[in-house]
């Protein structure tokens, strides 16, 4: 398992120097991360439970770590996040099934 704490620090670290290299990307990704996070219709539980399933899904250890520690703060439990992640789980599960029959379909197919 991860040193969650120094993973946190770490990417931190390379997150100021990515803002030296590039500011106008990070500053552009710091308004799309403010703007997303003003929601009119999700609070802030759901959208935090959405933000980690799609954490999952994408494989960003950055984004899992940020966005646990904001559902926990934004009052979520662990059962919760246990739920939302089942969800995640699930939508690999189907993405696996859809590109397995697309792979199936090309195999009807004559090899190139």
């Amino acid at each position: 398992m991860k040193d969650w704490p120094a993973y946190n620090a770490a990417l931190r670290v390379q997150g100021k120097d990515m803002t030296r290299l590039h500011p106008e990307l990070m500053k552009g990704f710091g308004a799309l991360s403010a703007g997303a996070a003003k929601t009119q219709h999700l609070d802030a539980k759901t959208r935090e439970l959405i933000a980690l399933a799609v954490a999952v899904t994408t494989r960003c250890d950055g984004c899992l770590d940020a966005h646990v520690a904001k559902a926990l703060k934004a009052g979520a439990t662990k059962a919760e996040m246990a739920e939302a992640l089942g969800v995640a789980i699930a939508l690999n599960a189907g993405a696996a099934l859809t590109f397995s029959l697309h792979a199936l379909d090309r195999a009807d197919l004559p090899p190139a």
